[in-house]
């Protein structure tokens, strides 16, 4: 449970009824009218947490979807669940784009549509300045970095004349559907179940270009089977990328830095539970375990990815059968060409779809970052903020412990 800090138990300290989940950043979501009971074996009740935590959020998804053109927008963000907010507000505006494209006149309805993106940034913006907690803050700004980037997309759809739904620059993007009571997430020819995973008020990336590669790749690499493997220096976003399409699709994603201590065993048994969670795994410098345990590894992964293509839900794993989540995931991370790095077998390189990242447009994610906190004029003093960085990087001293990366950018900012 990556999203939940702790469980709310009711006001008498002698409750064993669990009434909501509280997240990190301190929002309470409701699990429904029937407390969750703690009683029994830890494994169990935890059990009906996450099946309590799964329904009440396809609940409150609903609810949002019925409430969200009733009630000017700026009350309704802030009246659910972070998460939601998103994803409904995403739905919402992959209908409005339809919409348009169906109609008549696609480009003047585009044209028309790309201006009330344009005002309702600016109330959200307006909204950021004023007085709120820090929990509506951090929602208005995860909520503003994407609703720029759907604003982009519209430019994009307007600068490049396309007039169907079915053109190659609508279907990369990733689009949000309700059917059947229920939220899908699709992208080209890939179709994802949103998985309801309580991720709290968690801030969300700046998508770039090259973010948007590396999405198309991953979900046409999870569509297959295989797994994602991101490789380029650090910095780039590598494993915030495969983070960042998690969080878009509900999905729990572990992040695991390796080493070269690790044996096949302990990878074993990551790899058997995250078959039987469903959730996904980002392995950080893969490249850093030993050639010897990479092999096995690959057979391991091999045994996984033939049971998901059979469609199984039930699977012999290392001796033992064990149920099959459908929607696990595995991606690695590789920082190529340094030291202490193995290159990777041929038969673990054909299990994973490769993805080279390179140097992030600095302007657009300091641009973004700046906007959603509020700066109207956040295009003119993100060039400032690049330029100056790029001259520190470029006149100051070689030495080792000065960095002007993404990172620097960022916490500065």
């Amino acid at each position: 449970f990556d999203g939940i800090r702790r469980l709310y138990f009711g006001d008498d300290p002698k409750s064993s009824d669990i009434f909501a989940m509280v997240s990190g950043e301190g929002e309470r979501v409701s699990l429904g009218k029937n407390p969750i009971k703690a009683r029994g074996g830890v494994e169990q009740w935890l059990g009906s947490v996450e099946s309590g935590m799964v329904s009440s959020l396809r609940r409150l998804a609903k609810q949002a979807m019925a409430t969200y053109l009733e009630e000017p927008r700026a009350e309704w963000v802030l009246r659910q669940p972070a998460q939601l907010v998103l994803a409904v507000s995403q739905v919402f505006w992959r209908q409005a784009v339809e919409e348009q494209l169906h109609s008549s006149a696609p480009h003047k309805g585009l044209t028309d549509f790309y201006q009330v993106n344009v005002k309702q940034l600016a109330e959200l913006t307006r909204l950021v300045r004023g007085d709120l907690s820090s929990l509506g803050r951090r929602l208005l700004a995860a909520l503003i970095t994407v609703d720029v980037h759907s604003r982009d997309i519209v430019g994009s759809l307007l600068a490049k004349a396309t007039s169907s739904t079915n053109d190659f620059e609508w279907q990369m993007q990733l689009r949000y559907y309700f059917d059947d009571e229920d939220l899908l997430v699709r992208q080209v020819n890939t179709r994802f179940l949103y998985a309801y995973e309580y991720l709290g008020a968690q801030p969300r990336l700046v998508v770039t270009p090259m973010t948007d590669r590396c999405y198309l790749t991953l979900t046409g690499a999870l569509h297959l089977k295989l797994g994602g493997a991101p490789a380029g220096p650090a910095g780039t976003g590598k494993t915030e990328t495969t983070k960042d399409l998690g969080k878009a699709l509900g999905v729990n994603c572990v992040v695991f830095n390796c080493g070269d201590n690790l044996d096949y065993k302990f990878m074993g048994k990551f790899f058997s539970g995250l078959a039987q969670c469903g959730a996904w795994a980002c392995f950080d410098e893969f490249n850093r375990i030993d050639i010897e345990v990479l092999s096995v590894v690959a057979q391991q992964l091999l045994t996984i990815q033939n049971a998901l293509k059979a469609c199984l839900d039930k699977f012999w794993f290392e001796g033992r059968p064990i149920t099959l989540v459908p929607s696990c995931g595995v991606f690695i991370t590789m920082n190529p060409g340094y030291a202490g790095r193995t290159e990777l077998p041929d038969n673990l390189k054909a299990l994973f779809r490769p993805m080279a990242m390179m140097i992030p447009d600095y302007a657009l994610v300091a641009e973004v970052m700046l906007f959603s906190e509020g700066f109207e004029d956040s295009k003119a003093l993100s060039r400032k903020m690049v330029k100056l960085y790029k001259l520190a990087s470029e006149q100051l001293s070689q030495q080792d412990h000065y960095d002007f990366g993404m990172r620097a950018v960022k916490s500065v900012l």
